[in-house]
């Protein structure tokens, strides 16, 4: 899990979220609010979503309020917890193709977990549970278990 996340506060102007995706270099925002010293998550921001904005907004003219990153977020974002197992982020991750999930304690954002987090740790449970079966996964020697009375002498 990576303790570092990408987040905005929700007055964040649409501009400035643009503005720090290009910069940062990522695909989506968590918006957070602060409250005592804690990160509060309250939605998600995906270039999506400030794309599609951004659009209507040019398309259509300026009829709306300035847009900010609580305008547009999408709320309640699938979450995990500290303890979800590795097996479980897997199907969550493999199901809904996500590239990350806020790591969540209550209401309190902690962390985030990416599918590479996911997979290095699977990885690293495969090569030790073949190293430890290794023995089993030699082929059979069908000569051991074949029936010979069935054979026939030509």
């Amino acid at each position: 899990m990576k303790v570092v996340t990408h987040t905005v506060a929700p007055e964040t102007r649409l501009a400035d979220v643009i503005d720090y995706l290009t910069r940062c270099g990522v695909s989506s925002v968590l918006v957070v609010r602060e409250e005592n010293g804690k990160r509060v998550l309250l939605g998600l921001l995906s270039e999506g979503d400030c794309l599609e904005h951004l659009s209507n907004e040019l398309f259509y003219g300026s009829p709306m309020p300035i847009q900010t990153a609580a305008t547009i977020m999408k709320r309640h974002p699938l979450c995990v917890t500290t303890d979800t197992d590795v097996f479980a982020l897997s199907s969550i991750f493999v199901s809904h193709n996500y590239h990350y999930l806020p790591v969540i304690e209550g209401q309190f954002l902690v962390g985030i977990v990416c599918r590479s987090d996911v997979l290095r740790s699977l990885d690293e449970y495969y090569r030790q549970w073949v190293k430890l079966h290794d023995d089993e996964r030699t082929p059979i020697d069908v000569h051991e278990i074949m029936n010979h009375r069935f054979l026939v002498k030509v």
